[in-house]
């Protein structure tokens, strides 16, 4: 059996065709065909191109981005944002893929190895991430933060791969001495940001949040070993810091998304408090072993048992124990699971400034009065807590442009259509939430 260049099909030879025949195992087409294809609804088909990083996305830990959601509880607002932290993955890979492509065009040198190391660098940056995205690190797990159970899983799996993530996790951490590829991967203009503004705007249904990433990606460049933007990208840059700042405000920090994510911490803080007095709640076994233990860094680090049991929990794992505790026999854990369950979400009013002990009390007073509780089972129905944004940092890391005459400036002191300035500042609010 052969392939005919001719008829474009296996099959055996043909007189028509005898000269046009390769042998199955040696067309260039057929071996084209290792490379992976594909299709994403924000950039369209996009090509896997090494079989290294093939491997990475075939893992069952990078599968496991699939059942987290990118957005946490943003569906009960925006029905549309149900995507998840694979596919953000698989976009900032592709968007690296472009970043790599016009550094190159323009003069700068990126080996084969160094160009791996940022796509597996990329795909890996969200491996650490719990279910809902941040709400397990407010309750399951003390000490930790999902970057740093991201550089344990990292660190793991390159000795799963024979150090073949060596690369990725020098550039990860910032210990490799080309600089330029880390702010790739993590700065105020790295590919995470700038795909999961275009997803989540994309998913969401929020125009504002849209960004002009392949102009962006088109106006990189590398002066000093530090990346820049040509001036000439300047306006795209503003679009993409205020897009930020829309899609903090109107998406990520939306009021009732506050509200549904700080009641899902809630419920994980009462199911862990039952717990801990020895009440047996249904679980699966990897969230069984976050509610009855008390998870640390260090347990991370000691032994592979609870990195185990981490890479096995997911969304699922939640809504199905929360789907039962509606009908526990603890009135607090299954108010509030049916609660959230059937989108019955907290009442949210948003300040400047933190609201008194007095109003905060009298909230819980109001509500152990209205649900017949205690004070103290009634405290874990109001919520009081601070959030915080800021468009741009000059400070931790700024977005520097290339003028024109070679000189490197600021972004903030560049721009002539927006001040930039004015949302390099912090704004914080507070916000209280109840029952209805």
């Amino acid at each position: 059996m052969k392939y005919c260049i001719r008829c474009e099909l296996l099959h055996h030879p043909c007189e028509q065709s005898q000269e046009l025949l390769w042998p199955l195992n040696s067309h260039p087409l057929i071996l084209a065909n290792k490379r992976k294809i594909i299709n994403d609804p924000v950039y369209g088909f996009i090509t896997i191109r090494h079989d290294f990083i093939l491997d990475i996305i075939d893992h069952s830990w990078f599968q496991r981005l699939r059942r987290i959601a990118q957005l946490g509880l943003s569906h009960l607002v925006y029905p549309g944002a149900t995507h998840n932290r694979f596919q953000h993955a698989i976009g900032a890979m592709n968007l690296m893929q472009g970043a790599v492509d016009e550094i190159r065009h323009k003069g700068h040198a990126i080996t084969d190895e160094e160009e791996q190391g940022l796509l597996a660098a990329v795909l890996l940056h969200d491996i650490g991430h719990g279910p809902f995205s941040h709400a397990l690190e407010h309750t399951l797990v003390s000490d930790l933060q999902h970057e740093d159970i991201s550089s344990i899983m990292m660190k793991k799996l390159n000795d799963e791969m024979n150090g073949s993530l060596s690369f990725a996790i020098k550039i990860f951490n910032n210990d490799y001495p080309k600089k330029f590829l880390h702010q790739l991967v993590s700065s105020q203009l790295d590919m995470d940001r700038l795909d999961y503004l275009a997803r989540d705007s994309f998913f969401s249904g929020v125009v504002e949040g849209q960004v002009g990433s392949e102009r962006i990606l088109k106006m990189l460049d590398v002066v000093e070993d530090q990346l820049v933007v040509e001036e000439k990208g300047i306006y795209s840059i503003e679009k993409f810091i205020v897009a930020r700042r829309f899609m903090y405000w109107q998406v990520y920090l939306h009021h009732a998304v506050l509200s549904a994510e700080f009641m899902l911490v809630n419920v994980l803080k009462r199911a862990k408090e039952l717990a801990s007095n020895g009440e047996k709640l249904f679980c699966s076994p990897a969230l069984e072993f976050f509610l009855y233990h008390n998870v640390k860094k260090e347990d991370f680090l000691k032994d592979s048992i609870a990195l185990e049991h981490y890479s096995n929990l997911d969304d699922f794992d939640i809504m199905g124990a929360m789907k039962v505790w509606q009908t526990c026999s603890d009135k607090v854990l299954s108010l509030l699971s049916r609660k959230l369950v059937n989108r019955e979400l907290f009442k949210i009013e948003i300040q400047r400034e933190p609201f008194s002990v007095h109003v905060v009390e009298s909230r819980i007073e109001s509500v152990a009065t209205q649900l017949s509780i205690s004070k103290e089972e009634a405290a874990h129905f109001v919520i009081h807590e601070k959030v915080d944004n800021r468009a741009y940092n000059q400070l931790s890391d700024s977005i520097r442009i290339k003028m024109k005459d070679g000189r490197v400036r600021d972004a903030s002191g560049v721009s002539d259509h927006l001040n930039l300035a004015a949302l390099n500042k912090k704004v914080e609010k507070w916000f209280l939430a109840w029952p209805k």
